[in-house]
Protein backbone atom coordinates (compact mmCIF):
# COMPACT_ATOMS: atom_id res chain seq x y z
CA UNK A 1 0.00 0.00 0.00
CA UNK A 2 1.49 3.43 -0.92
CA UNK A 3 2.72 5.53 1.99
CA UNK A 4 0.16 8.36 1.51
CA UNK A 5 -2.66 5.83 1.72
CA UNK A 6 -1.28 4.44 4.97
CA UNK A 7 -0.95 7.95 6.38
CA UNK A 8 -4.51 8.79 5.41
CA UNK A 9 -5.80 5.58 6.96
CA UNK A 10 -3.97 6.23 10.24
CA UNK A 11 -5.23 9.82 10.25
CA UNK A 12 -8.79 8.61 9.91
CA UNK A 13 -8.28 6.23 12.82
CA UNK A 14 -6.79 9.00 14.94
CA UNK A 15 -9.74 11.25 14.14
CA UNK A 16 -12.14 8.46 15.07
CA UNK A 17 -10.31 7.86 18.34
CA UNK A 18 -10.37 11.56 19.13
CA UNK A 19 -14.12 11.72 18.61
CA UNK A 20 -14.48 8.65 20.81
CA UNK A 21 -12.40 10.37 23.49
CA UNK A 22 -14.78 13.32 23.43
CA UNK A 23 -17.75 10.98 23.68
CA UNK A 24 -16.26 9.40 26.78
CA UNK A 25 -16.42 12.75 28.59
CA UNK A 26 -20.19 12.81 28.09
CA UNK A 27 -22.58 11.10 30.51
CA UNK A 28 -22.09 7.36 30.72
CA UNK A 29 -25.47 6.70 29.15
CA UNK A 30 -24.26 8.41 25.99
CA UNK A 31 -20.90 6.66 25.87
CA UNK A 32 -22.40 3.19 26.18
CA UNK A 33 -25.83 1.77 27.03
CA UNK A 34 -26.43 0.92 30.67
CA UNK A 35 -26.02 -2.74 31.64
CA UNK A 36 -29.00 -4.97 30.98
CA UNK A 37 -29.87 -8.35 32.48
CA UNK A 38 -28.03 -11.33 31.03
CA UNK A 39 -29.59 -12.14 27.66
CA UNK A 40 -31.67 -15.14 26.78
CA UNK A 41 -30.00 -18.05 25.02
CA UNK A 42 -32.74 -17.95 22.39
CA UNK A 43 -31.39 -18.11 18.79
CA UNK A 44 -33.95 -15.46 17.82
CA UNK A 45 -32.15 -12.75 19.81
CA UNK A 46 -31.20 -9.74 17.70
CA UNK A 47 -28.63 -7.00 18.37
CA UNK A 48 -29.78 -3.57 19.52
CA UNK A 49 -30.06 -0.87 16.87
CA UNK A 50 -27.72 1.42 18.81
CA UNK A 51 -24.51 0.23 20.40
CA UNK A 52 -21.35 1.83 21.76
CA UNK A 53 -19.05 3.48 19.21
CA UNK A 54 -15.83 3.14 21.20
CA UNK A 55 -13.14 2.36 18.62
CA UNK A 56 -15.09 3.80 15.71
CA UNK A 57 -18.62 4.53 14.53
CA UNK A 58 -18.86 1.42 12.37
CA UNK A 59 -18.24 -0.82 15.34
CA UNK A 60 -21.51 0.43 16.80
CA UNK A 61 -23.52 -0.64 13.76
CA UNK A 62 -25.38 -3.96 13.70
CA UNK A 63 -24.33 -6.59 11.18
CA UNK A 64 -20.98 -7.35 9.56
CA UNK A 65 -18.58 -4.45 9.05
CA UNK A 66 -15.71 -4.95 6.61
CA UNK A 67 -13.96 -3.07 3.78
CA UNK A 68 -12.58 -5.69 1.40
CA UNK A 69 -9.49 -4.88 -0.64
CA UNK A 70 -8.06 -6.39 -3.80
CA UNK A 71 -7.46 -10.15 -3.66
CA UNK A 72 -9.12 -10.48 -0.26
CA UNK A 73 -11.70 -13.27 0.09
CA UNK A 74 -15.09 -12.48 1.57
CA UNK A 75 -15.62 -13.08 5.27
CA UNK A 76 -16.67 -16.72 5.83
CA UNK A 77 -20.42 -16.90 5.33
CA UNK A 78 -20.89 -19.90 7.60
CA UNK A 79 -19.84 -18.04 10.77
CA UNK A 80 -22.98 -18.05 12.92
CA UNK A 81 -21.78 -16.26 16.06
CA UNK A 82 -23.99 -13.48 17.35
CA UNK A 83 -20.93 -11.29 17.77
CA UNK A 84 -17.30 -11.50 16.62
CA UNK A 85 -14.25 -9.38 15.90
CA UNK A 86 -10.96 -9.83 14.03
CA UNK A 87 -8.19 -7.42 15.02
CA UNK A 88 -4.46 -6.91 14.54
CA UNK A 89 -3.20 -7.39 18.09
CA UNK A 90 -0.20 -5.12 17.60
CA UNK A 91 -1.50 -2.17 15.58
CA UNK A 92 -4.97 -2.38 17.09
CA UNK A 93 -6.68 -2.17 13.71
CA UNK A 94 -10.03 -3.96 13.54
CA UNK A 95 -10.05 -5.83 10.22
CA UNK A 96 -13.69 -6.90 10.43
CA UNK A 97 -16.44 -7.16 13.02
CA UNK A 98 -19.99 -8.35 13.50
CA UNK A 99 -22.07 -6.71 16.25
CA UNK A 100 -18.81 -5.95 18.03
CA UNK A 101 -20.41 -3.97 20.88
CA UNK A 102 -23.40 -6.23 21.48
CA UNK A 103 -23.63 -6.75 25.23
CA UNK A 104 -23.85 -10.47 25.91
CA UNK A 105 -23.13 -12.84 28.77
CA UNK A 106 -19.35 -13.48 28.65
CA UNK A 107 -18.98 -16.80 30.52
CA UNK A 108 -15.41 -17.70 31.54
CA UNK A 109 -13.80 -15.41 28.96
CA UNK A 110 -14.39 -12.82 31.71
CA UNK A 111 -11.53 -14.54 33.56
CA UNK A 112 -9.20 -12.62 31.22
CA UNK A 113 -10.26 -9.41 32.97
CA UNK A 114 -9.97 -11.15 36.34
CA UNK A 115 -6.41 -12.19 35.55
CA UNK A 116 -5.44 -8.82 34.12
CA UNK A 117 -6.73 -7.18 37.31
CA UNK A 118 -5.44 -9.54 40.01
CA UNK A 119 -2.38 -11.29 38.55
CA UNK A 120 0.11 -8.44 39.25
CA UNK A 121 -0.72 -8.43 42.97
CA UNK A 122 0.84 -11.72 44.10
CA UNK A 123 4.24 -13.21 43.22
CA UNK A 124 3.93 -16.63 41.60
CA UNK A 125 5.88 -18.27 44.44
CA UNK A 126 3.53 -17.02 47.18
CA UNK A 127 1.86 -19.89 49.03
CA UNK A 128 -1.66 -20.00 50.45
CA UNK A 129 -3.43 -22.57 52.61
CA UNK A 130 -7.03 -22.90 51.46
CA UNK A 131 -9.84 -22.47 53.98
CA UNK A 132 -13.54 -23.27 53.81
CA UNK A 133 -14.30 -19.55 53.49
CA UNK A 134 -12.06 -19.29 50.40
CA UNK A 135 -14.35 -21.62 48.47
CA UNK A 136 -17.65 -20.14 49.65
CA UNK A 137 -19.98 -18.97 46.91
CA UNK A 138 -18.66 -21.12 44.07
CA UNK A 139 -21.67 -21.61 41.79
CA UNK A 140 -23.34 -24.97 41.32
CA UNK A 141 -22.08 -26.81 38.26
CA UNK A 142 -18.96 -24.63 38.06
CA UNK A 143 -15.86 -25.83 36.26
CA UNK A 144 -13.29 -26.83 38.88
CA UNK A 145 -9.60 -27.62 38.94
CA UNK A 146 -9.93 -29.67 42.14
CA UNK A 147 -8.68 -27.44 44.97
CA UNK A 148 -8.97 -28.99 48.42
CA UNK A 149 -9.51 -27.29 51.77
CA UNK A 150 -6.56 -27.26 54.18
CA UNK A 151 -4.12 -27.83 51.32
CA UNK A 152 -1.40 -25.34 50.40
CA UNK A 153 -0.93 -24.09 46.84
CA UNK A 154 1.37 -21.60 45.19
CA UNK A 155 -0.10 -18.65 43.34
CA UNK A 156 1.32 -20.20 40.18
CA UNK A 157 -0.70 -23.36 40.86
CA UNK A 158 -3.85 -21.28 41.26
CA UNK A 159 -3.32 -19.36 38.02
CA UNK A 160 -2.69 -22.57 36.10
CA UNK A 161 -6.01 -23.76 37.50
CA UNK A 162 -7.68 -20.59 36.24
CA UNK A 163 -6.20 -20.59 32.75
CA UNK A 164 -6.04 -24.30 31.96
CA UNK A 165 -9.13 -25.72 33.67
CA UNK A 166 -11.11 -22.48 33.99
CA UNK A 167 -11.42 -23.38 37.66
CA UNK A 168 -13.96 -21.25 39.48
CA UNK A 169 -12.56 -22.69 42.71
CA UNK A 170 -9.15 -21.19 41.85
CA UNK A 171 -10.79 -17.84 41.04
CA UNK A 172 -12.52 -17.76 44.42
CA UNK A 173 -9.33 -18.59 46.31
CA UNK A 174 -7.43 -15.81 44.52
CA UNK A 175 -10.36 -13.44 45.11
CA UNK A 176 -10.27 -14.32 48.82
CA UNK A 177 -6.56 -13.48 48.86
CA UNK A 178 -7.49 -10.20 47.16
CA UNK A 179 -9.68 -9.06 50.09
CA UNK A 180 -12.73 -10.95 48.92
CA UNK A 181 -15.07 -11.40 45.97
CA UNK A 182 -16.82 -8.04 46.42
CA UNK A 183 -13.52 -6.14 46.35
CA UNK A 184 -12.31 -8.11 43.35
CA UNK A 185 -15.51 -7.41 41.40
CA UNK A 186 -15.18 -3.71 42.21
CA UNK A 187 -11.57 -3.66 41.02
CA UNK A 188 -12.49 -5.55 37.84
CA UNK A 189 -15.16 -2.99 37.00
CA UNK A 190 -12.71 -0.16 37.65
CA UNK A 191 -10.07 -1.81 35.46
CA UNK A 192 -12.60 -2.39 32.67
CA UNK A 193 -13.32 1.34 32.73
CA UNK A 194 -9.60 2.12 32.54
CA UNK A 195 -9.37 -0.11 29.46
CA UNK A 196 -12.36 1.75 27.93
CA UNK A 197 -14.28 -1.53 28.00
CA UNK A 198 -17.55 0.29 28.57
CA UNK A 199 -19.82 -2.59 27.47
CA UNK A 200 -18.73 -4.62 30.49
CA UNK A 201 -20.42 -4.93 33.88
CA UNK A 202 -18.94 -7.51 36.26
CA UNK A 203 -21.06 -9.27 38.86
CA UNK A 204 -19.02 -12.46 39.43
CA UNK A 205 -15.22 -12.66 39.08
CA UNK A 206 -15.33 -16.07 37.36
CA UNK A 207 -17.92 -15.32 34.65
CA UNK A 208 -20.58 -17.53 36.23
CA UNK A 209 -24.01 -16.46 34.94
CA UNK A 210 -25.48 -13.58 36.94
CA UNK A 211 -28.18 -11.04 36.25
CA UNK A 212 -26.69 -7.88 34.75
CA UNK A 213 -23.30 -9.44 33.95
CA UNK A 214 -22.41 -8.50 30.37
CA UNK A 215 -19.49 -7.83 28.10
CA UNK A 216 -18.90 -7.70 24.34
CA UNK A 217 -16.59 -9.15 21.71
CA UNK A 218 -14.87 -5.76 21.56
CA UNK A 219 -14.30 -5.59 25.32
CA UNK A 220 -13.12 -9.20 25.60
CA UNK A 221 -10.55 -8.43 22.92
CA UNK A 222 -9.38 -5.41 24.92
CA UNK A 223 -8.99 -7.64 28.00
CA UNK A 224 -6.93 -10.16 26.05
CA UNK A 225 -4.74 -7.47 24.53
CA UNK A 226 -4.10 -5.85 27.91
CA UNK A 227 -3.46 -9.17 29.64
CA UNK A 228 -0.97 -10.22 26.99
CA UNK A 229 1.27 -7.34 28.04
CA UNK A 230 2.10 -9.38 31.15
CA UNK A 231 4.72 -12.10 30.89
CA UNK A 232 2.99 -14.49 33.31
CA UNK A 233 -0.38 -14.00 31.61
CA UNK A 234 1.24 -14.95 28.28
CA UNK A 235 2.87 -18.01 29.81
CA UNK A 236 -0.25 -19.29 31.57
CA UNK A 237 -2.66 -18.84 28.66
CA UNK A 238 -0.23 -20.55 26.25
CA UNK A 239 0.36 -23.63 28.46
CA UNK A 240 -1.32 -26.73 27.00
CA UNK A 241 -0.90 -28.98 30.06
CA UNK A 242 0.68 -28.90 33.50
CA UNK A 243 1.03 -30.83 36.77
CA UNK A 244 -1.36 -29.74 39.54
CA UNK A 245 -0.93 -30.62 43.25
CA UNK A 246 -3.25 -33.31 44.53
CA UNK A 247 -4.56 -34.06 47.99
CA UNK A 248 -2.21 -34.98 50.84
CA UNK A 249 -2.53 -38.64 51.80
CA UNK A 250 -0.70 -41.11 54.02
CA UNK A 251 1.17 -44.19 52.92
CA UNK A 252 0.98 -47.56 54.64
CA UNK A 253 3.47 -46.39 57.26
CA UNK A 254 1.41 -43.31 58.04
CA UNK A 255 3.86 -40.95 56.35
CA UNK A 256 2.12 -38.08 54.50
CA UNK A 257 2.78 -37.63 50.82
CA UNK A 258 1.31 -35.50 48.08
CA UNK A 259 1.26 -36.46 44.43
CA UNK A 260 0.14 -34.40 41.45
CA UNK A 261 -2.18 -34.95 38.51
CA UNK A 262 -2.17 -33.57 34.98
CA UNK A 263 -4.49 -30.80 33.91
CA UNK A 264 -5.04 -29.91 30.27
CA UNK A 265 -6.01 -26.59 28.74
CA UNK A 266 -9.69 -26.42 27.80
CA UNK A 267 -8.75 -24.25 24.80
CA UNK A 268 -9.13 -26.92 22.11
CA UNK A 269 -7.18 -24.94 19.49
CA UNK A 270 -4.17 -25.01 21.82
CA UNK A 271 -4.32 -28.31 23.66
CA UNK A 272 -5.09 -30.69 20.81
CA UNK A 273 -7.16 -32.79 23.21
CA UNK A 274 -10.08 -33.19 20.82
CA UNK A 275 -9.72 -35.14 17.58
CA UNK A 276 -12.44 -32.96 16.09
CA UNK A 277 -10.27 -29.81 16.45
CA UNK A 278 -6.65 -29.81 15.26
CA UNK A 279 -4.12 -27.58 17.00
CA UNK A 280 -4.21 -24.21 15.24
CA UNK A 281 -0.91 -23.14 13.68
CA UNK A 282 0.66 -20.37 15.76
CA UNK A 283 -2.00 -20.38 18.49
CA UNK A 284 -0.77 -18.90 21.79
CA UNK A 285 -3.91 -18.50 23.97
CA UNK A 286 -6.21 -17.00 25.24
CA UNK A 287 -9.45 -18.12 26.97
CA UNK A 288 -12.70 -19.98 26.35
CA UNK A 289 -16.01 -20.12 28.19
CA UNK A 290 -19.44 -21.75 28.16
CA UNK A 291 -22.56 -21.17 30.26
CA UNK A 292 -26.31 -21.42 29.77
CA UNK A 293 -26.80 -17.72 29.06
CA UNK A 294 -23.57 -17.11 27.20
CA UNK A 295 -23.48 -20.19 25.06
CA UNK A 296 -19.89 -20.76 23.92
CA UNK A 297 -17.44 -17.85 23.95
CA UNK A 298 -13.78 -17.69 23.00
CA UNK A 299 -10.93 -15.24 22.46
CA UNK A 300 -7.85 -16.53 20.68
CA UNK A 301 -4.48 -15.04 19.71
CA UNK A 302 -2.28 -16.50 16.97
CA UNK A 303 0.85 -15.53 15.03
CA UNK A 304 1.60 -16.22 11.40
CA UNK A 305 3.98 -14.65 8.89
CA UNK A 306 4.90 -11.84 11.23
CA UNK A 307 1.31 -10.88 12.09
CA UNK A 308 -0.41 -11.40 15.45
CA UNK A 309 -4.20 -11.50 15.34
CA UNK A 310 -6.87 -11.52 18.03
CA UNK A 311 -10.27 -13.07 17.33
CA UNK A 312 -13.24 -13.12 19.70
CA UNK A 313 -16.36 -15.19 18.99
CA UNK A 314 -19.51 -15.06 21.13
CA UNK A 315 -22.42 -17.50 21.07
CA UNK A 316 -22.43 -19.35 17.72
CA UNK A 317 -26.02 -20.10 16.73
CA UNK A 318 -24.93 -23.33 15.05
CA UNK A 319 -25.31 -25.93 17.77
CA UNK A 320 -22.46 -28.29 16.90
CA UNK A 321 -19.64 -29.73 18.99
CA UNK A 322 -16.71 -27.29 19.24
CA UNK A 323 -18.40 -24.80 16.88
CA UNK A 324 -16.87 -21.81 18.68
CA UNK A 325 -13.36 -23.10 17.89
CA UNK A 326 -14.22 -23.92 14.30
CA UNK A 327 -15.59 -20.43 13.69
CA UNK A 328 -12.58 -18.85 15.42
CA UNK A 329 -10.22 -20.82 13.18
CA UNK A 330 -12.13 -19.70 10.07
CA UNK A 331 -11.94 -16.06 11.12
CA UNK A 332 -8.23 -16.36 11.94
CA UNK A 333 -7.59 -17.91 8.52
CA UNK A 334 -9.48 -15.06 6.89
CA UNK A 335 -7.66 -12.47 9.00
CA UNK A 336 -4.24 -13.72 7.98
CA UNK A 337 -5.20 -13.38 4.30
CA UNK A 338 -6.74 -9.95 4.88
CA UNK A 339 -4.26 -8.21 7.18
CA UNK A 340 -2.56 -5.36 5.35
CA UNK A 341 -5.04 -5.58 2.47
CA UNK A 342 -8.28 -4.33 4.02
CA UNK A 343 -9.16 -0.88 5.27
CA UNK A 344 -9.80 -1.15 9.03
CA UNK A 345 -13.33 -0.52 10.23
CA UNK A 346 -12.20 0.63 13.67
CA UNK A 347 -9.50 0.19 16.26
CA UNK A 348 -8.79 -1.28 19.68
CA UNK A 349 -8.44 1.79 21.87
CA UNK A 350 -5.57 2.24 24.30
CA UNK A 351 -6.15 2.32 28.08
CA UNK A 352 -6.95 5.68 29.63
CA UNK A 353 -3.94 5.33 31.92
CA UNK A 354 -1.48 5.06 29.01
CA UNK A 355 1.46 7.25 29.91
CA UNK A 356 2.10 10.34 27.72
CA UNK A 357 5.59 9.31 26.76
CA UNK A 358 7.26 7.70 23.78
CA UNK A 359 8.78 5.27 26.28
CA UNK A 360 5.67 4.68 28.40
CA UNK A 361 6.10 0.93 28.26
CA UNK A 362 9.56 1.23 29.75
CA UNK A 363 8.31 2.43 33.13
CA UNK A 364 4.79 1.04 33.32
CA UNK A 365 3.90 -1.30 36.15
CA UNK A 366 2.45 -4.74 35.34
CA UNK A 367 -1.06 -3.36 35.79
CA UNK A 368 -0.52 -0.48 33.36
CA UNK A 369 -0.71 -0.27 29.61
CA UNK A 370 2.96 -0.99 29.00
CA UNK A 371 2.89 -3.96 31.34
CA UNK A 372 5.71 -6.35 32.05
CA UNK A 373 7.87 -6.77 28.99
CA UNK A 374 10.26 -9.36 30.30
CA UNK A 375 13.06 -7.64 28.38
CA UNK A 376 14.51 -4.25 27.61
CA UNK A 377 11.45 -2.07 27.36
CA UNK A 378 11.11 0.07 24.29
CA UNK A 379 14.02 -1.59 22.50
CA UNK A 380 12.04 -3.97 20.33
CA UNK A 381 14.45 -6.78 21.26
CA UNK A 382 13.12 -10.22 22.07
CA UNK A 383 13.71 -11.65 25.50
CA UNK A 384 14.47 -15.24 26.35
CA UNK A 385 11.64 -17.74 26.03
CA UNK A 386 9.53 -18.41 29.08
CA UNK A 387 9.41 -22.07 30.15
CA UNK A 388 6.16 -23.95 30.41
CA UNK A 389 4.90 -25.69 33.49
CA UNK A 390 5.95 -29.23 34.24
CA UNK A 391 4.23 -32.02 32.37
CA UNK A 392 4.21 -30.29 28.98
CA UNK A 393 4.45 -33.66 27.19
CA UNK A 394 7.13 -32.45 24.80
CA UNK A 395 5.30 -29.29 23.75
CA UNK A 396 7.66 -26.34 24.06
CA UNK A 397 6.27 -22.83 24.13
CA UNK A 398 8.42 -19.94 23.00
CA UNK A 399 7.05 -16.59 24.06
CA UNK A 400 8.89 -13.89 22.11
CA UNK A 401 8.67 -10.60 23.92
CA UNK A 402 9.18 -7.26 22.20
CA UNK A 403 9.42 -3.87 23.85
CA UNK A 404 6.21 -1.98 24.57
CA UNK A 405 5.98 1.56 23.22
CA UNK A 406 3.14 4.07 23.35
CA UNK A 407 3.07 6.98 20.92
CA UNK A 408 1.54 10.34 21.86
CA UNK A 409 -0.32 11.78 18.89
CA UNK A 410 -1.97 15.14 18.18
CA UNK A 411 -5.02 16.05 20.23
CA UNK A 412 -3.97 13.93 23.23
CA UNK A 413 -4.94 10.69 21.44
CA UNK A 414 -2.91 7.59 22.24
CA UNK A 415 -2.45 4.79 19.74
CA UNK A 416 -0.49 1.66 20.51
CA UNK A 417 2.72 1.17 18.59
CA UNK A 418 2.98 -2.03 16.56
CA UNK A 419 5.49 -3.59 18.92
CA UNK A 420 3.48 -4.23 22.08
CA UNK A 421 4.89 -7.37 23.75
CA UNK A 422 2.89 -10.32 22.50
CA UNK A 423 3.21 -14.07 22.12
CA UNK A 424 5.35 -14.91 19.11
CA UNK A 425 4.60 -18.51 18.30
CA UNK A 426 3.78 -21.85 19.82
CA UNK A 427 6.40 -24.20 18.42
CA UNK A 428 5.52 -27.87 18.72
CA UNK A 429 7.49 -31.04 18.16
CA UNK A 430 5.84 -33.18 15.53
Amino acid sequence: MPAPTKTLRRSLLVTSAALTSLALTAPAALAAPSPTPAPSASPSATPPAAMSTVGGARLGMPGTQVELGTDVPVVPKDVTARSWIVADAESGEVLAAHNAHWRLAPASTLKMLFADTVLPKFPATTTHKVTTADLAGVGAGSSMVGIKENETYTVRDLWLGVFLRSGNDAVHVLSSMNQGVANTVREMNEHAEELQALDTHVVTPDGYDAEGQVSSAYDLTLFARSGLQKKEFREYCATPRAAFPGETKKDKKGKPYRSSFEIQNTNRLLSGTDSDIPVYQGIAGVKNGNTTNAGATFTGVAERNGHVLLVTVMHPEKNEHNEVYKETAKLLDWGFTAVGKVRPVGELVAPTNAQPSAQAGANASPGQAGGETGGAAGTGQAAASAPTAGGSSGMGIALGIAGGVLVLLAGGVFLVNRRWPLPDLVRRRR
